[in-house]
């Protein structure tokens, strides 16, 4: 199989007051082309695991391999650098910048990687086009439903053509209507060279999924698998 991302013995504990160890020795690959949920309790370690896979939050131990490179955590500008080209992150709270219209959102997103402002708009454009939201490309996120800031906040994980989607709770917030929505778009994202990681409390969405990841006290502890 072609493992995009692996984790060895990857641990993540905080300090406050006493230590609390959230992710606990984890080992596990992700597969390119693969669609994966997470799901597990609150406190499991689904969102510190997304944190640690995008490069945001770095392990207390363990090592974190892309494309079977390891990542340095203490690099920072690098790492940047790898998140804003490889990584596209897709938040339960759409985290949408209120005061610029949809496609400002996007495409700014698309100058982390280049200055190239002209290239940056019509990527943007036809970003925002497949999402079928052309018609509201001038509105800003407050004159959006919940579920168009949603797609828009996806155009804008896409803008730089990512190889890894990672999505926390993306629906959260959304009706189940819209939410159902939001996750066909997501799951029309998966493409051969691809690899898309969500985390959800929803059974029937994560049962979408190639596979299923169960985290219980910060580890994987059942695998649903239906990959060939």
């Amino acid at each position: 199989m072609n493992n995009l991302i692996s984790l060895k013995n990857i641990s993540k504990s905080f300090s406050n007051n006493k230590k609390i160890n959230v992710l606990k020795r984890i080992n596990y690959s992700f597969t390119k082309g693969k669609i994966y949920s997470l799901v597990g309790p609150s406190g499991s370690g689904k969102s510190t695991l997304l944190n640690v896979l995008s490069l945001i939050d770095k392990p207390t131990t363990g090592s974190l391999l892309i494309n079977k490179t390891p990542v340095n955590f203490n690099e920072n500008t690098k790492n940047d650098k790898i998140r804003s080209s490889k990584i596209g992150i897709i938040y339960q709270q759409n985290n949408l910048l209120p005061d610029f219209t949809a496609l400002e959102n996007v495409y700014l997103a698309g100058l982390a990687l280049t200055n190239d402002k002209k290239n940056s708009i019509e990527r943007a454009k036809e970003i925002i086009q497949t999402m079928g939201l052309s018609s509201r490309e001038a509105h800003f996120p407050s004159e959006l439903s919940g579920g168009e800031m949603q797609r828009i906040a996806m155009a804008r994980a896409l803008i730089n053509k990512p190889e890894i989607i990672l999505a926390d709770e993306p629906t959260g917030s959304l009706d189940h209507t819209t939410a159902k929505e939001v996750f066909n778009v997501l799951y029309k994202l998966k493409n051969k060279n691809r690899l898309i990681i969500y985390a959800t409390h929803n059974r029937f969405f994560a049962n979408m999924a190639d596979c299923k990841l169960e985290m219980i006290d910060g580890n994987i502890k059942a695998i649903n698998a239906r990959i060939k």
